[in-house]
């Protein structure tokens, strides 16, 4: 199945498997993603996750998704950038996500990093998604 939007795809299948109360969701395996995956392991939004290979070759991610008292970490998890429009911002304009409560996930050309961390290295770059 050919897929337009790798990340897209990823996010979806995460805010569906919250929406279903999973603990867990498998998505493919790319470099992007596991990028991505980093950053929302570090700022607490998933427990963790972990690249299994199949029988056939293809790699796959199974994430761990991270409950507090019932209720799941992240109450929304949205694509900004897309491949039909990107968004990008300097490092003065980075967006406060819920008021500095959420984060932003941004591919600079250090990295794919959050908002906060961006605005200490001093860049900007490609705003990927808001997770609050």
């Amino acid at each position: 199945m050919s897929v337009n939007d790798p990340l897209g795809d990823m996010l979806t299948r995460i805010r569906n498997a919250l929406m279903r109360n999973k603990r867990a969701v498998n998505t493919p395996a790319s470099a992007l993603r596991r990028r991505v995956l980093d950053v929302l392991k570090s700022e607490g939004y998933i427990r963790d996750y972990a690249e299994v290979e199949h029988a056939s070759g293809l790699k796959e991610f199974e994430i761990e998704l991270k409950y507090f008292e019932g209720d799941s970490v992240i109450s929304e998890i949205k694509r900004i950038s897309k491949p039909g429009r990107r968004v990008y911002s300097g490092v003065k304009d980075l967006p406060l996500v819920q008021n500095g409560l959420g984060i932003a996930i941004l591919s600079t050309p250090k990295g794919v990093m959050s908002d906060s961390t961006a605005r200490e290295s001093n860049v900007g770059g490609e705003i990927l998604c808001h997770v609050s």
